[in-house]
């Protein structure tokens, strides 16, 4: 898992690592360390409270600031592969007291993702930036960030399931974060907001095929072979999936469209065979309707000439 700066007084256990500073929104005379050291601040002042005491007592004050709207990648599903890093797009709206400004450097905000409780977060994906907004009026603004996975650093197999969006601000209220210890935490404000939406992770899916003999006669056997496999975020390699129903389709030449000859399923290494009479040219190809861990995916078409 990615480490990185953590900046908010959080309630409950989410405080973790899961909100950050990449450096785009905070000040330049802070270096991430700092920030890092005034969030721990933060929270041990926060006491792991959603409901601050009074500011009196020395705790972060309750920003009036919520978050709406949220879409994380357009309301489809996260697909991410055993390498190659994931960015896909956050949007929402931000609804905030007049006197709020956003674009200030001792604001911080950003909508993130984890898998698990609110309380016993399992693991969180969040963006390399922090988001841009454009104003709509003097109390709302409309915002886009990113969520950034690094699967060969931050996944396991377990995270292809469903995570939640949580939104978090802190206004720093120009205290010196430079040394945390100094902070009065009366003047911080922070507020977050969990379960804004939901969203799917999923495991990258490959298919294969392979129809043979290449040219063949009519009415003699053409045999279809393939493999399905996904990707293992444990072992960072394409891995067979096993007992999976895939439909082989037939394509005849001078047509586009697929229509469904049979349906079987994969061995218990993710291979697939079977048979077929030679009746005319035309593309065999496996195709995959997905699963709640695993996206659709249909192989490229392979051409028999049948004589």
């Amino acid at each position: 898992m990615r480490i990185r700066a953590t900046v908010a007084a959080v309630s409950g256990a989410l405080a973790l690592s899961a909100l950050a500073v990449p450096a785009a929104q905070a000040d330049s005379s802070y270096s991430k360390s700092d920030l890092v050291e005034a969030a721990q601040a933060a929270r041990q002042a926060a006491d792991g409270k959603s409901a601050y005491a009074a500011a009196e007592d020395g705790v972060p004050y309750t920003l009036d600031l919520s978050f709406s709207n949220v879409k994380v990648n357009k309301g489809k599903p996260i697909v991410a592969g055993i390498a190659k890093q994931v960015t896909v797009p956050v949007t929402y709206t931000v609804t905030h007291a007049e006197d709020i400004d956003l674009n200030a450097s001792d604001f911080l905000f950003d909508v993130e993702i984890y898998r698990g409780t609110y309380d016993e977060p399992v693991n969180i994906l969040w963006g390399d930036e922090f988001p841009t907004c454009t104003e709509v009026s003097a109390t709302v603004d409309s915002c886009k960030g990113t969520i950034d996975v690094y699967p060969a650093e931050e996944l396991e197999n377990a995270d292809a399931t469903t995570w939640k969006a949580i939104g978090y601000a802190i206004d720093f209220n120009d205290q010196d974060l430079s040394n945390p210890d100094t902070i009065d935490w009366s003047k911080v404000g922070y507020v977050d907001q969990d379960a804004l939406t939901t969203t799917k992770l999923q495991r990258y899916s490959k298919l294969a095929v392979n129809a043979s003999p290449e040219p063949v006669k009519k009415g003699k056997t053409i045999t279809v072979t393939g493999k399905l496999t996904r990707a293992n975020w444990e072992t960072h390699k394409y891995a067979g999936y096993t007992g999976q129903s895939v439909k082989l389709q037939f394509r005849k030449k001078g047509s586009t469209t697929y229509t469904t000859v049979k349906t079987i399923k994969t061995n218990s290494t993710g291979n697939l065979s079977t048979t077929v009479k030679a009746a005319s040219d035309g593309y065999f190809r496996y195709s995959f309707a997905g699963t709640s861990t695993t996206p659709a995916v249909s192989a490229a078409g392979d051409f028999v000439d049948v004589k």
